[in-house]
Formats: structure tokens, sequence, C-alpha cells
């Protein structure tokens, strides 16, 4: 099976960049094993520069659909999804900000949000194009979402490939736990035709017409989740107890599944013919593990990275935490990082009137070199708890990161969003616009990796 791929939301190309194993700038010259027929990036907040889109088009070039036209930075909701060129691998970190991280579970929107109904755009390329595998990366909490009717959009998404004709497999991975530079983890969904040769390898499950049939099969499902599957024989797990494994069958109808289905799913799982099979897995990994210090630049770093005494302590530098229920902090303390990554207690009031104390617990104020990075975010760099501050391996004193070092947390090449293509003309993208493509990006290795097991597939298939 030739090795075609589409990329949807493809931000900086980082599904492209693991596939191919583009560990540098320079290996973009290099015949791509894996190639690109068609990508689609558009971000509706770049009102006059689309700087993500300029970016990947500055390291591959463009691409042009069926009709010889350049639809790749349209809104994908207008896409002619018939244009697109045919391919064999589907790929994409669908827009998760309805789920994500940075916002609570219970202010999330889901699949109802301005984000999340762009999982339409991939169901509607699937039923138009077809193609017979699929990897696409979401924050975690996709399949706890929305806090209302948990698992619901989950199980949407799971009953569209159901009724396209598709098996699918999913697993929450955290790069560090299988040694990489960053504590991220992201729900992945690999999904494939159930004609395909691997999908008759994988699994001779096809009858369900029982509940003691169900029950007979928790052996070889758990060995697909476990052990023979593709997110088992990427990233290895431990032995669980088989039966532990919940099943459950979705609805037939997905308006049944939106009105009320609710489901627990666990972090690893399978689904095939709309049974639902998920049992809760841990890492097995003993291999080396690439920590914040080993990515960090040790040269000159520029000025501005620096962060100035007077923003980053109001009182002695051991203190981690205030307590404003007794008297309130000068408005200069709270701009300094020391206040803003403490632990608080603040009086409040509510809009009924009701008086409590707000409180949260402290975080490091000083990323530690000797374990991987935290999350990133698409905030990274400002005033923020959850912004990242290092000391200069140099100088020994305090900075943020930098675009290269943010770069590299992710397992992008250095400097990759540094040039752009603007009107045809070089460009360099602005500093905050690295540090949101870097928040927004997944994380390269967890592909780069991933990418033998699809060449295995591939190679399988007719």
């Amino acid at each position: 099976m030739q090795k075609t791929v589409c990329e949807l939301f493809a931000g900086v190309g980082g599904f492209r960049c693991g596939l191919n194993s583009i560990k540098k700038i320079e290996d973009t010259e290099k015949p791509e094993k894996w190639k690109t027929v068609w990508f689609s990036q558009w971000e509706p907040a770049d009102k006059t520069t689309q700087w993500a889109h300029a970016c990947y088009i500055n390291r591959f070039g463009t691409c042009y659909d069926l009709k010889g036209r350049d639809t790749t930075n349209y809104d994908i909701n207008t896409v002619e999804k018939e244009t697109v060129p045919p391919h064999n691998l589907l790929v994409g970190g669908f827009p998760c900000q309805d789920y994500s991280v940075a916002s609570s579970l219970a202010t999330s929107k889901g699949l109802e949000g301005k984000k999340g109904v762009l999982w339409w755009d991939i169901r509607d390329m699937l039923e138009v194009k077809g193609a017979p595998f699929v990897l696409l990366e979401n924050v975690d909490r996709i399949l706890k979402s929305p806090a209302s009717q948990r698992g619901c959009d989950f199980g949407i998404i799971l009953a569209c490939f159901r009724d396209l004709g598709y098996s699918v497999e999913w697993r929450v991975i955290n790069a560090a736990e299988y040694g990489y530079q960053q504590r991220r983890r992201r729900t992945f969904i690999f999904a494939y035709k159930n004609d395909t040769c691997y999908a008759k390898n994988i699994t001779s499950i096809t009858n369900y017409d029982s509940e003691d049939d169900l029950e007979s099969r928790r052996e070889s499902v758990g060995n697909i989740i476990t052990k023979t599957g593709f997110f088992a024989k990427s990233f290895s797990v431990n032995d669980e107890d088989i039966k532990k494994i919940k099943i459950e069958a979705l609805p037939r109808r997905i308006g049944e599944i939106s009105s009320s289905f609710s489901f627990n799913f666990e972090n690893s799982g399978f689904m095939i013919n709309g049974i639902i099979y998920t049992l809760k897995t841990k890492p097995s990994y003993t291999g080396n593990q690439i920590t914040l210090g080993d990515i960090m630049e040790e040269g000159d770093i520029d000025e501005q990275f620096f962060i100035s005494e007077e923003r980053l302590y109001y009182t002695a530098p051991e203190t981690n935490h205030s307590d404003e229920t007794i008297e309130r902090l000068p408005d200069e303390a709270h701009r300094t990082w020391q206040y803003i990554k403490g632990a608080k207690k603040l009086p409040r009031k509510a809009a009924n009137g009701h008086e409590y104390v707000f409180s949260e617990g402290p975080i490091a104020m000083i990323d530690e070199y000797n374990k991987p990075a935290r999350t990133l975010l698409t905030s990274e760099g400002s005033f923020s708890r959850m912004t990242h501050i290092v000391k200069d391996k140099k100088t020994g004193n305090i900075r943020l990161l930098t675009p290269i070092e943010m770069e590299r947390i992710q397992g992008f090449p250095s400097d990759w969003t540094k040039e752009c293509l603007v009107n045809g003309e070089k460009a360099d993208m602005p500093l905050n616009k690295r540090r949101f493509m870097m928040g927004n990006a997944l994380v390269v290795n967890l592909i780069n990796r991933m990418e033998k097991q699809l060449s295995d597939i591939f190679e399988q298939e007719d």
C-alpha cells in the first residue's frame, strides 16, 4: 500500500516531521518516506497572516487539490472534500481548546464548542475519501467531556467510526513516561477499515449476539489492548487483570448517544462493531529519560528572555505562599513570579454576596533540570502560573524558555518556526506566535515512534 497522507489541522507539521523522521531542518530536503498529498491549516484568530500555514509551506511547500487549486489555507469547513487527493492515511491533531486542560472540564463545550465541531470535518473527509487508516491526537480529557454527560463526545466519535466501517484503538500517552522530554498527556486514536488486512489479522472477533459471547472474548481483547494492538506494540504496558475490562455497546443512533449516553472511558481501549472495550493500563518503560536540562541551550541567550530581580521576588526567595485574608499585598507583589506561582489565600465574594476564601497550592517557581518539562501551553511566556521559568545554564540567571527550547520540548528541529513564507517572501515569525505554535503542537517523538508500526502495517496490505 502506498504511504500517502492527508494531514488535517496540520499546524506547523508535527505529524509530517514524525512520520518522516525529520530531526533537523536539512532533513526536509531528503525524499519523504510518507508522501503528503494534501494538508489543511487554517487559524481563524490570525486575521492578517496565517502564521502556522506560512511556517508549514516554508518547510514543505504546498499541495494542490484535484482541480489544481491550492486550498490548503481554506477554512476546512468550506473545502470540497471530493477535491482532496486520494490518500491511505489521514492524520490530524484536531483542535482541542474545547476540551483543554487550560480550562475546567465543567466549562468545556466538547463537540458543541467552536473547536470541537471540527470533528465533523474529519468525519466528512472519511466518508468522502475513505482512508483505510486514521491516526488522530487530542487532549486526554476528550474521553471525559462534557462534564454534564461524561464520555458522550468520545462515544459520538466512536459511533461515527463504527457507522463508516472502522474499528478503533485508543490510548492516553504521557510522552515523559516513555522517556521523552515533556510531561504531556494526549489521547491518540488509531482507526482502520474493517476490510483491511490489519483489521483481519488483529482480531477474529466478529460475533456479538449475546452478553455471554462478549464476556468470553475478554482475553482476546485484553491481548489487543496490552500486547498485540497498534499502541501496545509501540508503547508497552504492564500486564493487567483482564477481568477489569469494561464492556459497553454503543446505541445504534448517534442521536441516542447525544441525548443519553454516558460512559467512563479508561485510558486504553478498543471498539469494533459498536462494542466498546476499555481498560486502565500503566506504562512499562525502563529506558533512558530525556530531561529539560538535556534540551536547554547552553550558549549566550538574548537579554529579552531574562527576568529582572524585582519581577522575581516580592519578599524572601524561600517564601512560597501568601495569605491575603489578613492583609492585602501591594500591587507590585502581585506582579512577581514568586506570587503568581506561590500558594495563595484570597478573600472572595460571590455574585450572590456569599463571602469565601479562595486558595490554591504552590507550584515550583524554577523548573528543574533533572525532570522532563511540564506541559507547554499556548500561553507559554506570558505572566502565568504555568509558564516555565528556568535557570540559565551559562549565567545562572533566571529566564523564560527560548523558542528553540520550546521546539525541542515538542521534538521539532531547532529553529523550525523561526522563518515563514509570507506572500512569497521569507519573514520572521513573531515570538508570541512561535510560543503559540509550540503550545498547540504534539510531541513529534511519539509519532516517530509509531511510524515503524505504521510502516509494518502498510507493507502487509495488498
